[in-house]
C-alpha cells in the first residue's frame, strides 16, 4: 500500500498558486485513476484507489502547509503505511518551471511543509516530487502564495502530467528507475 500526498492550502483562494502544485497533481492522478477525493479524516481530504493492482491511499492535508505532517502521520498510523511507501508532490522554489525532481530522501530544504512530515514521522525516508516553481523576485511569502503568469501555468502544466507518470513509474519500478528517467529533463 502507498500514500501518495499532495501538498498545498486548503480554500478557494490558494487554488491554482505555486504552493498548490501538489494539490494540482493529486488533481491530475484522481483524474486518471477515477478516484474520489470527497472523504473527510485525518485532517485531509482523501480518497483510495489502485494503481497497477497496488493500493494508493490519496491525501491533500488541510491543516494549511506548514502542519502537513499531522496529516501524514494520521494516515501512517491508521494504515500502518511503511515510509518507503510514502510519495509527497510539492513545490520548490530552487527549481525552474518546467523542471521536476525526485528524490528518495533527504532534508527539508527550507519547505516548512516536508519540515513539519518530516518532524512528525521522525524520520526524512520518503519519497518526493518537487515541481519547480521558479525562485522569487521579492517577498518569499508572496511569491508561493502567488498564481502563475499563463505561460508559466503551462509550462508548469507539462510537470504535473510527468509526475503522474513518475508516480507511476514509483510505484512499478522503484524510486530510484523513477529518478533516473525523470530527473533532469526539462519539459
Amino acid at each position: 500500500m502507498y500514500l501518495i500526498v499532495g501538498l498545498g492550502n486548503p480554500g478557494k483562494e490558494y487554488e491554482n498558486t505555486r504552493h498548490n502544485v501538489g494539490f494540482d497533481v493529486l488533481d491530475l492522478l484522481c483524474d486518471k485513476y477515477n478516484i474520489d477525493m470527497r472523504r473527510i479524516k485525518f485532517k485531509g481530504m482523501y480518497g483510495e484507489g489502485k494503481i497497477e493492482n497496488e493500493k494508493v491511499i490519496f491525501l491533500k492535508p488541510m491543516t494549511f502547509m506548514n502542519l502537513s505532517g499531522e496529516s501524514v502521520k494520521e494516515v501512517c498510523d491508521f494504515y500502518k503505511i511503511p515510509n518507503k511507501n510514502i510519495i509527497v508532490i510539492y513545490d520548490d522554489i530552487s527549481l525552474d518551471i518546467g523542471r521536476m525532481r525526485i528524490r528518495k530522501s533527504g532534508s527539508a530544504g527550507g519547505h516548512n511543509g516536508i519540515k513539519n512530515i518530516i518532524f512528525n514521522l521522525s524520520t526524512d525516508i520518503f519519497s518526493r516530487i518537487k515541481i519547480g516553481v521558479g525562485e522569487p523576485k521579492g517577498d518569499l511569502v508572496s511569491h508561493v502564495l502567488g498564481k502563475f503568469s499563463e505561460d508559466d501555468r503551462l509550462e508548469v502544466e507539462k510537470v504535473f502530467n510527468a509526475a503522474v507518470k513518475a508516480i507511476n513509474c514509483i510505484i512499478t519500478d522503484g524510486v530510484y528507475e523513477a529518478m533516473n528517467s525523470f530527473n533532469g529533463l526539462k519539459l
